[in-house]
């Protein structure tokens, strides 16, 4: 289970705590077990700040916190500190992603379940398509992705095994591994019932509970040489 350690403290001198966990970081690389620290500045008191330092569990934290570079960096945090600093130990029991979801369905019940009308529901009507299977890589307009995996759901059923997925700000980048059985014309070559493979990987850019632009990276000529043909899966 996720564990989450909150560190609530007041200092006039977070230029040296800044520079104190940079310090830590240096020295305790190879070591430590944190994976995801962020640090908070209150707007309405502005000496006011909290640290959030997120470890994969309760354990991985404890073996963090019994560093001798945890330690050190400790004391010295204290010393900058006005008072105390008080800390809140949280087992996280609820961790999502809104914008992975909204990409999610994208993948799940568009790409896959050919459910088209999900591009309405998630995607911008503005939306901004760039996808390195075509000859012209951009395209605008939610109807330019719309005819896009038309295209390839009439020449495939397919699958998205996803990989990995890391989302940072708004975007939303996923690894994904692609299977299809070719069951129309594709890219100059008829159907042949076949299978094919290859990998890639999509970035999204999520504003406003929708998609506003996509990038689609994946070499088209590893799927053209399994298939004998050439191209383009858009008919130009």
């Amino acid at each position: 289970m996720t564990f989450v350690q909150v560190i609530d403290y007041e200092t006039r001198r977070f230029d040296e705590m800044n520079a104190l966990i940079d310090r830590w970081a240096e020295q305790s690389s190879g070591k430590r077990t944190a994976t995801h620290t962020m640090i908070g500045q209150d707007r309405e008191a502005r000496n006011h700040y909290v640290d959030m330092v997120e470890f994969a569990s309760y354990e991985d934290a404890m073996r963090n916190s019994h560093l001798p570079e945890t330690d050190r960096m400790f004391e010295q945090m204290v010393a900058l500190c006005e008072g105390m600093p008080k800390f809140v130990n949280l087992d996280v029991v609820r961790d999502e992603h809104l914008n992975k979801r909204l990409v999610d369905r994208v993948f799940r019940e568009a790409l896959m379940g050919g459910d088209l009308g999900v591009l309405d529901e998630c995607c911008a009507a503005n939306y901004i398509d760039h996808d390195a299977g075509r000859e012209e890589p951009t395209a605008i307009g939610r109807d330019a992705m719309r005819s896009g995996v038309e295209a390839w759901s009439r020449a495939f059923d397919m699958t998205f095994e996803p990989v990995a997925q890391l989302s940072e700000g708004n975007l939303v980048t996923t690894v994904w591994n692609w299977r299809g059985t070719q069951k129309g014309e594709f890219m100059g070559v008829a159907a042949t019932g076949k299978t094919y493979e290859m990998s890639g990987s999509t970035t999204f850019r999520c504003q406003g509970g929708e998609i506003t632009e996509g990038w689609w990276h994946y070499n088209p000529g590893q799927l053209q040489r399994q298939m004998g043909g050439s191209g383009s899966p858009y008919g130009s």
